[in-house]
Order: C-alpha cells, then structure tokens, then sequence
C-alpha cells in the first residue's frame, strides 16, 4: 500500500517538480522605458523606438546613442539586417532611411512613391546592399539594389499560393526571404524571387531568424522553430510579472531580449 503524503508535502514537491520542468532564466540587465518597437543585431546591440526617437543600448543593457526620427513620419520598420546601420521604414510617408553607427542619416531620405514604388507597405533589408519591399498594388515582393533598380520580383504572390497574403513583417537570412502572414504561415522565397514553401506557423505576431532557427512570438510565449527538423519549443523565460504580454522577443550572442510593456529585459540563454 502506498502511503498518502501530507497535503503541503504534496503540493511542495509538485511545485518542485514544475520548477524542474519548465527552467526560469535569470535576468542580466533591464531597461526601463515603455517602447513602442525594438529590434537587435547580430552584435547584440539592442535598438528601441519611443515615439520620435530611437535609443542604441549595448549587449548589457548600457545607453550608448540616441536621435530624433520626428521627419521620417510614423516607422512602420525598424531592421538592424545589417549591424550598427538599422533601416528605418515608414509605410504611411513612403520613406526609406539607413543610418550609421552614430544613428545619423546616412545619405539622404529615399522617397518611394517618387521613385516608382506608390504602394510599398512592407520593407527589408538585403545582403549586397539590396532591399525587398511588398508591392501591394502589384501584389508582389520586389527586390531592389541600392539604386532602387529592379534585381528580382516574385511575381503576383496570390497566383503562386492561391490566396492573397496579408504580410506583416518580413526578414531575409542566408539568403532566403521569410514573410509572415499571420492567417497563412510564413512563406519562404529565394533571392530570386522564386517561391519555396511555406511553413505552417499561424498566429504569430513577431519573428526573427538566427541560427538556422526561426524565433516566434505568439499568443504570449516565446517559441522556437527549428528549420531542419521542423520541430517547435516553447522557450524559457526569466520571472515575468503577473498578467504580462510579451510583445516582441529576440535571441542575439547567447541573450534573449524581451520586449514587455514597460521595460526590455535582458537574459542569458540556457546552455544547450
């Protein structure tokens, strides 16, 4: 016969045991504020957006830059594809913008609707200094050099796939392009143009892609994707505070950092 253990025992050693299971991460640095966007680069730099400005912090959480984007309009995209120089996207005034390692403008503001592009909702960064943007108009992706001259396009995306995407976010890594439509999945193009696949992954509300590995966040947990086995894991966080929605999160240099609504946190990754 089994013998039965006393109420708190029990309830100890199942707390015990979820500890175990489901491995909190300890915090390194936190940065106060409340952001309206941020990203990361492959430095570890961490790049955050507060109304009309956007502050550079280093991989420790350090205060290293800040400037005024008040001219760009609202910034629909903040890319750090390419480290210490983000692009800066504002869907509603059509502009373009990359930046250096000081956060100022580098060259001039490039005006799409000016250049041919009236109906650009969505923008990226390229290797070899190249931009994709999403046509809506021509319902394509179109990828441009930096003379905004026409080096590949997709075609109409909805006669590839057979319905109309509706993209919100889109990164490339080792040359392949990956577009998110959240109802869809995220769908996956060559630098051509060419369409892949796409990855059954609905609902997500941010990604990135590191380490052969697309990072996803959605309905408030932190995932990760593996893209050779195709399997999907929940990740660990550091103690998060009752009722909090995780907003955006990013992996960079054996870090994650968490975008939360007052603060980004930042927390070493658990060992492999």
């Amino acid at each position: 016969m089994i013998p039965r253990l006393p109420p708190a025992l029990l309830a100890l050693l199942l707390l015990c045991t979820a500890a175990v299971a489901q491995p909190t991460l300890p915090t390194e640095a936190v940065i106060d504020g409340h952001f309206d966007a941020f990203t990361t680069d492959e430095l570890g730099n961490v790049y955050a957006l507060r109304g009309d400005e956007l502050v550079l912090f280093g991989p420790n959480g350090g205060s290293w830059l800040r400037n005024s984007v008040k001219t760009f309009g609202r910034i629909a995209v903040l890319d750090a594809f390419y480290s210490l120089k983000p692009l800066l996207f504002s869907a509603e005034q059509g502009q373009l913008a990359m930046l250096d390692n000081t956060l100022s403008l580098q060259g001039s503001v490039i005006n799409l609707p000016r250049s041919g592009f009236p109906q650009v909702v969505l923008a990226c960064a390229s290797v070899q200094n190249h931009f994709w943007f999403f046509d809506q108009r021509e319902g394509e992706l179109v990828r441009v050099d930096a003379q905004l001259r026409r080096t590949a396009s997709t075609g109409r995306i909805d006669q590839l796939i057979g319905h109309t995407p509706e993209p919100v976010q889109m990164l490339e890594l080792d040359n392949w392009l990956y577009v998110n439509s959240p109802r869809h999945g995220i769908l996956v193009f060559d630098l051509f143009g060419t369409y892949a696949r796409t990855i059954p992954l609905t609902g997500v509300e941010r990604f990135e892609a590191r380490n052969r590995s697309l990072y996803l966040v959605r309905e408030g947990r932190f995932e990760r994707f593996d893209l050779r086995t195709l399997e999907t894991t929940t990740m660990p966080l550091p103690p998060l505070r009752p009722g909090e929605v995780l907003r955006d999160a990013r992996v960079e240099q054996g870090r994650m950092m968490l975008l939360l609504p007052d603060r980004i946190v930042i927390a070493r990754l658990p060992a492999p």
